[in-house]
């Protein structure tokens, strides 16, 4: 289902796994729970391997640190003034 919703093949899919791009949150071996982002997160690790011509530990790595960018950008708007007066 995981692969479907991402558009992928699942031996994609559990090669991404390997590599440790996405990891299940529940359920069981046979049938594991994944959060409601991973089938995005999958389709961005293909494209960006489709698209840059890089391997499948360069997707994996690159999704890494996209997260990790996210992420800080996100702190620094937390931190950055609302209302900034105009600088003209």
């Amino acid at each position: 289902a995981l692969a479907r919703e991402a558009g992928l093949h699942p031996d994609l899919v559990a090669c991404f796994a390997d590599l440790g791009l996405i990891e299940p949150a529940g359920g069981t071996r046979a049938e594991p729970l994944y959060p409601s982002d991973t089938a995005a997160l999958l389709a961005r690790a293909a494209r960006l391997r489709h698209d840059l011509g890089i391997g499948y530990a360069g997707a994996v790595l690159a999704c890494e640190l996209l997260a990790r960018i996210d992420d800080l950008q996100e702190r620094l708007r937390r931190y950055e003034p609302q209302d900034q007066p105009s600088s003209r």
